[in-house]
């Protein structure tokens, strides 16, 4: 008895040791479950009802991203249609300051943290666009007098409404609320049913979710889904009635953009029509370098393609990222007559252009300026190889023949400084006792160690 009780006594502790094991060794957070909503499919619980026209989706392809998370701003992000009727938006203002449907109105102006008073202002700075990525947001239906939010990945090809920072703020043909997806985008669960199966085109890595731009914009760089080498211009706050048709088919060089910061590098790219992509799974922070772009610069895109970056963070999955900034591929500077105790400048921080004018829209001003860090002055060829500075500007008079006698002086080892040699004046250069070639004065006497950190490409949009 006494065995039997000691045997099922050490079953049970291997037991616990393997759940203790298992349990600790399985610590990645939850997925987040997201329901499916296609394309043309009515919601299960509207605010509005789908039948009356607000909304018209439209049936396009997904696009492939570079990165499941995109600012609102991103060139060729939405897309739009000659047509000016994708959302009604005077219909849904009608809709929502009826008396009638106050009850509705205040569930979704608390869905969107705003007042039933700032309803009407709030839905003339909206900008109706199509998705062109299938879109993970934080979706609303209307049930029981109250706003019930649910995780959500909308297909593209909807149509919403977006707000001054590019956001989804509006499902257009059943005038549901959105807001942001806050969860892992790497880590989601998407249930396809009730009405909306896996659609054709539908890739799990292409999925994206939208940050806010960091400033309000002015007007949305739109690609037409009917015709993808047509840009449209269309003003915040407009049904498409103002559009400005561009040219998204004309090849736009990428900026240098060593150096730079992401956040810099972003705005460049976006300046030039350009889309931004990075290489790891979360998108990096806005001060980490940019050490490669791929592709490189000087490589002519068609607009809203996507540049994918690598940065020093240590995030990256291109070239450079041990983080250990390396020096820029540029030609060696020449000589200068400076003395060497100047310190290089450090490399401009305000490399982007300026974007004081908020736009996704190609700029036609001329490109922005390399973000390469501006040449070190040359260490100065006379000095000595123990890397100590001139102290004196002006020559010394030239030695008398009889304190010349460091040729004859016997020469010391190629390690050794010069500066053992035979004793000529403190100040008299030692140009003519210098060792042999192979220990040439060094190139270090100028501060190496003051460089700049930026001056070399310094080392994440998922592809």
């Amino acid at each position: 008895m006494q065995r039997a009780g000691k045997s099922a006594i050490r079953r049970i502790a291997v037991l616990l040791v393997l759940v203790l094991a298992v349990g600790g060794c399985d610590r990645s957070p939850p997925l987040t479950l997201v329901r499916a909503v296609a394309a043309g499919v009515p919601a299960l619980s509207p605010f509005f009802d789908e039948h009356r026209g607000l909304g018209h989706d439209q049936a396009i392809r997904p696009s492939i991203g570079r990165g499941s998370l995109q600012q609102g701003d991103t060139p060729g992000l939405y897309g739009g249609t000659r047509e000016t009727s994708v959302c009604d938006v005077a219909q849904l203002k009608a809709f929502l300051t009826d008396p009638a449907n106050h009850r509705k109105a205040r569930a979704w102006a608390a869905a969107l943290d705003i007042t039933t008073d700032r309803i009407p202002g709030y839905l003339d700075r909206l900008t109706p666009v199509l998705l062109r990525h299938d879109t993970l947001v934080r979706n609303h239906d209307y049930k029981k007098g109250k706003a019930t939010p649910f995780d959500s990945l909308l297909q593209a090809g909807i149509a919403v409404l977006v707000d001054e920072q590019g956001l989804p703020a509006v499902k257009c043909s059943c005038g549901n609320p959105l807001r942001p997806f806050a969860g892992d985008t790497n880590r989601v669960s998407v249930k396809f049913g009730n009405g909306s199966r896996q659609w054709e085109g539908y890739e799990r890595s292409s999925v994206v979710a939208v940050r806010p731009a960091p400033r309000k914009l002015e007007r949305l760089a739109l690609v037409d889904v009917t015709d993808p080498a047509r840009g449209i211009a269309r003003p915040v706050g407009t049904t498409g009635g103002h559009d400005e048709s561009f040219d998204a088919g004309r090849r736009r060089a990428v900026p240098d953009l060593r150096g730079a910061t992401f956040a810099e590098a972003s705005r460049m790219l976006t300046g030039q029509g350009l889309a931004v992509g990075y290489a790891g799974k979360a998108r990096p922070a806005d001060d980490a370098q940019v050490t490669v772009s791929d592709p490189p610069a000087g490589t002519r895109l068609r607009f809203g393609q996507y540049v994918t970056l690598s940065t020093t963070d240590g995030t990256s999955s291109g070239p450079g990222t041990s983080g250990a900034p390396t020096a820029p591929p540029t030609t060696s500077p020449s000589p200068r007559s400076s003395p060497p105790t100047r310190t290089p400048k450090a490399p401009p921080t305000s490399s982007a252009p300026s974007t004081s004018a908020p736009s996704s829209l190609p700029p036609s001003s001329s490109s922005p300026p390399s973000s390469s860090p501006p040449s070190s002055p040359a260490p100065k060829t006379g000095s000595t190889a123990t890397g100590a500075p001139a102290t004196s500007s002006a020559p010394p008079p030239p030695p008398p023949p009889s304190s010349t006698p460091v040729t004859t002086s016997a020469p010391p080892p190629p390690s050794t400084p010069v500066t053992t040699s035979a004793p000529p004046p403190p100040s008299t250069p030692v140009t003519t006792s210098a060792p042999p070639p192979s220990s040439a004065p060094v190139t270090t006497s100028a501060p190496a160690a003051s460089e700049p950190v930026s001056s070399g490409p310094a080392s994440s949009a998922i592809t």
